[in-house]
């Protein structure tokens, strides 16, 4: 039998509902395998019929260890994410510490030092899901969308500062950056991505009318990839603001998305309301070279209202673990909607066990194991161990069907 291909993926519950579905429980700071993304990634290993198994690094980066040490990582401990192959982050943010200094201490700076300037969010209506909108929930076909957000700079580039602090003068200034190797590579990305889809369009948003040099340059760069495309996708363009009624009023309408840093954030959490909760929505941070470990994450946040009580919905975090399958993957003629997947070395079987993890996901809610932001009753354990079982019914003695 041949040696199962093994990832190292470092592991960062972080804070909250984070540490519940990335690793769960906690003995004396030692962090355990029995989590539920944990769980879900091995017991899909374990039926690929050996071609592919994971190594974890468990990395204590939290609020709650900030608070003691004064830090969230280690100086080196950049360094020791880029000995991964991929990510796996839970969640960051604590009312104890303000989310300023949270996200810039740890999630951010990994997205930049990694150069992860490509954040995937996709977005549709999962079986057994009600969504809010009732034209989505006659048809939950109609919404099925991929948004692909710049993640590398825009308003998140942390230029600007404070003038004149603790003063009746005082000024704060925050500065959006476009850089347009920045805005190639992102639109280069984005429609190479809407070419894999089956409609091959792409709506990029903008709020141009208003911002007036980097956002017009935004606009200019995104016509200049177009050419490239021609004949192969089409595209149209949004004003932001526009953009919430036509996700709401005409979902159909869209299918591939691309945005900036900021627009894309808010607009992405809209699309997880509308698909039917903010608690199955994933998220793939993604070095579209490979040259550095991407990173996986559902996009729920710490939820501090709910951390601690064993209901927080594991889903997002097993779509997630779904995304970075297929990503390590690489490319794979078997893979089916291969969000991104555009370069890289195809490992036999894990296209296929990501396509498999999504029908077990599927079928789990479909036959009403939910947790109750989405109508349920039942609690994170119960989903977790639904989808563990499910995948284990699509395999037949450690091979898929």
């Amino acid at each position: 039998m041949a040696s199962p291909r093994v990832f190292q993926v470092a592991s960062i519950p972080g804070d909250g509902i984070g540490t519940e579905i990335t690793e769960a429980a906690h003995e004396e700071s030692v962090l355990t395998e029995n989590a539920p993304a944990i769980q879900v990634l091995n017991t899909l290993a374990e039926a690929s019929n050996n071609a592919f198994s994971f190594k974890f690094d468990h990395l204590d980066y939290s609020s709650e260890n900030y608070a003691k040490r004064g830090y969230y990582m280690p100086s080196d401990g950049i360094t020791r994410l880029k000995q991964s192959d991929a990510i796996f982050f839970g969640a960051v943010g604590w009312p104890s510490v303000p989310d300023h200094i949270s996200l810039w201490s740890l999630i951010l700076p990994i997205r930049k030092e990694l150069s992860q300037y490509v954040n995937l969010r996709p977005v549709r209506v999962l079986p057994g899901v009600t969504a809010p909108l009732s034209s989505v929930a006659k048809d939950p076909s109609s919404l099925d969308w991929l948004i692909v957000r710049e993640n590398s700079e825009g308003e998140y580039s942390g230029q600007g500062g404070l003038t004149h602090p603790n003063s009746p003068h005082e000024l704060g200034t925050e500065l959006a950056i476009f850089l347009r190797p920045a805005l190639e590579r992102i639109f280069r990305f984005a429609f190479a991505a809407a070419y894999q889809r089956p409609r091959r369009h792409l709506t990029m948003v903008t709020k141009s009318n208003a911002q007036r040099h980097g956002m017009v340059l935004w606009d200019a760069v995104f016509y200049e990839v177009a050419k490239e495309w021609e004949g192969k996708v089409t595209h149209d363009k949004m004003l932001v603001d526009a953009m919430t009624v036509r996700m709401v009023n005409n979902p159909a309408s869209l299918d591939t998305i691309v945005a900036t840093n900021l627009h894309a954030d808010i607009l992405s959490d809209l699309a997880a309301a509308l698909g039917g909760s903010i608690g199955i929505a994933p998220s793939a941070n993604l070095d579209p070279t490979r040259r550095y470990p991407s990173m996986f994450e559902p996009i729920h946040g710490s939820a501090p209202d709910i951390a601690g009580k064993g209901v927080a919905n594991p889903i997002g975090a097993f779509w997630s673990a779904a995304e970075m399958v297929r990503w390590l993957g690489g490319v794979d003629n078997q893979a089916r909607g291969a969000e991104g997947v555009t370069q890289g070395e195809g490992v036999k079987g894990m296209a296929e066990a990501a396509d498999r993890l999504m029908e077990a996901i599927e079928n789990v809610t479909g036959a009403g194991v939910r947790t109750r932001d989405l109508g349920g009753t039942g609690g994170t354990k119960d989903v977790t161990e639904a989808v563990c079982e499910e995948v284990k019914k699509l395999s037949r003695g450690g091979q898929w069907k």
